[in-house]
């Protein structure tokens, strides 16, 4: 007969030390198992009963000795004594307010014989034959001196699986019968061979990762190091050899500063790489005044390798810039020579080698293309040059004066308000607005560059930008209230905040601006072309 046994309520795991509540059966923290915590003095655990033998269950007081040793009174009256061809056993104790029943009676209440047919033992042996006795004392070698626990496995041999671990001497923890793991435990509180004893863990059944052996080395001295996990290296083809993340192109996110101009660059939220560049310097003319130059280019997102062409037209029209203003060129004539090199570098990139061309007639229909717009500021001169729909926005320091775009795009909108076929707004609301109708590139109409010359009467801010920006900021009102009020003294952190303001938007496309301020003399006079 078997009774389902649970321990009265701990105050604390045995295992972890976490406060318990009343009922608990599995430790909340560590997971131990409070049903198979060893009993306190004041406890008696759930112990086998068997049936006398028909020879015993009728045999008379003399025999009590044998029936059940260390009785108290072998004379008494003896639960589970035969009364009329029954036992009769102690009636079962009532349950506490938590509906746990109390503990089922020891040996020593119920007489009788272990399965090899041998009396059970009574109090004196079982508190020197306990599941902890060392081997081979006097009180394990009598069967009897071993507590026998309905909720443990029998251990091969005929002994149970407390004492099969008390013998083996350790604590063999296994997750299928945490029970005979804690009953088993050394006293001294050993652990399994290799473990941390005040640990409560379980053997790894794996190596742990972050210390084995075929782990990726750590990047070497001047090799880049993943953005995302900080620890592994960059492959060649851009991917951590640690997490596997994709590092982030070089070309994603641009910054340049000089003393006089700045420039951001960003790849946007919706396109996989930045097709835009830029490029920004600073030189001296023949008069040693100095000479600033701002280009940004626009990739034709169409055509092929726009990024190339966009990156090889920005380049080439600055070192056109830089070669031909030290040399005394008007800044008007160096703008427009610099925008016919531009083209040829583009064109550059459509060549194909001697018998490539082949196999595809009609490959230079989708050459390489970009847009181009610059400034430079020299000699009190503003001067702008523009292919496409790039554009150069005005912004006076005092934000009381009117603001002022100073390019006209190259596009399908532009031509339907310049034929008087619809005003600005209906145009740009039209889904051909952005249709360029001039580009650099070999599939170009024909190039025509636009240049222009300013002289400024007052400070102010030039601001050079792709579409990516002046689709969030249009009209010049609004670029002026995107600009910050401290973008003359800090024209970097006034590109950052203005590429913020186009993501902010959507950032629906590649986002450049070039920030270059305009101070003017005390001789300030008005401008070449027209007010500004």
């Amino acid at each position: 007969m078997s009774q389902s046994h649970q321990q009265p309520a701990l105050p604390t795991c045995p295992g972890c030390e976490e406060p318990l509540d009343a009922g608990d059966r599995f430790c909340g923290a560590c997971g131990h198992d409070l049903s198979a915590v060893p009993t306190g003095p004041g406890d008696r655990p759930t112990m086998a009963v068997a049936v006398p033998p028909a020879g015993q269950a009728e045999a008379g007081p003399g025999d009590a000795g044998r029936a059940g040793a260390g009785t108290p009174d072998a004379g008494a009256p003896r639960a589970g004594a035969v009364e009329g061809g029954a036992v009769r056993w102690p009636a079962a104790a009532e349950t506490d307010s938590s509906d746990v029943p109390a503990p089922v009676h020891s040996p020593a209440d119920v007489p009788g014989t272990d399965s090899d047919g041998r009396p059970l033992t009574g109090p004196g042996a079982e508190s020197g034959g306990g599941a902890g006795a060392a081997p081979g004392g006097p009180a394990h070698e009598e069967a009897g001196a071993v507590r026998v626990r309905h909720d443990h496995r029998a251990a091969p041999g005929g002994g149970t699986a407390t004492g099969a671990a008390a013998d083996a001497g350790g604590a063999a923890r296994t997750t299928g019968d945490r029970a005979a793991a804690v009953a088993g435990a050394a006293p001294d509180g050993a652990a399994e061979p290799g473990g941390d004893p005040d640990s409560g863990d379980f053997p790894l059944a794996a190596p742990d990762p972050r210390t084995a052996e075929h782990a990726p080395a750590a990047p070497a001295a001047g090799e880049k190091v993943c953005v995302a996990c900080r620890s592994g290296r960059v492959d060649p083809d851009g991917y951590c050899e640690n997490c596997g993340h994709a590092q982030p192109r070089e070309r994603d996110h641009m910054e340049q500063e000089l003393d006089t101009v700045a420039a951001v660059s960003d790849r946007g939220l919706r396109h996989h790489r930045n097709e835009d560049s830029f490029a920004v310097s600073s030189t001296a003319l023949p008069d040693g005044s100095p000479a600033v130059v701002a280009i940004v280019c626009d990739g034709v997102s169409s055509a092929s390798r726009p990024d190339e062409a966009s990156a090889a037209a920005a380049t080439a029209a600055n070192e056109a810039l830089l070669a031909s203003l030290p040399r005394g060129t008007h800044p008007q004539q160096a703008m427009h020579e610099a925008i016919v090199a531009a083209s040829e570098a583009v064109n550059a990139l459509a060549q194909e080698p001697a018998g490539a061309m082949g196999h595809d007639a009609h490959r230079h229909q989708n050459a390489p293309a970009c847009t181009l717009v610059g400034a430079v500021v020299a000699g009190g001169l503003l001067i702008v040059g523009w292919v496409g729909d790039s554009r150069v926005y005005w912004v006076p320091e005092d934000r009381t004066r009117p603001t002022a775009r100073l390019t006209e795009d190259d596009s399908w909108a532009a031509q339907m308000v310049a034929a008087g076929l619809m005003n600005e707004a209906e145009a740009y609301a039209d889904d051909r607005a952005h249709a360029i109708t001039g580009w650099l590139g070999a599939d170009a109409y024909e190039l025509e560059p636009h240049t222009a010359a300013f002289k400024p009467d007052r400070p102010g801010l030039v601001v050079v930008c792709t579409d990516g920006l002046w689709n969030y900021a249009e009209s010049g009102e609004e670029m002026a209230a995107a600009v910050p009020a401290d973008a003359q003294e800090r024209p970097l952190h006034a590109a950052q905040v203005l590429v913020g303001h186009a993501l902010d938007g959507g950032g629906h496309d590649n986002v450049t601006v070039a920030l270059l301020p305009f101070a003017v003399g005390p001789d300030g006079a008005g401008s070449a072309r027209e007010s500004v």
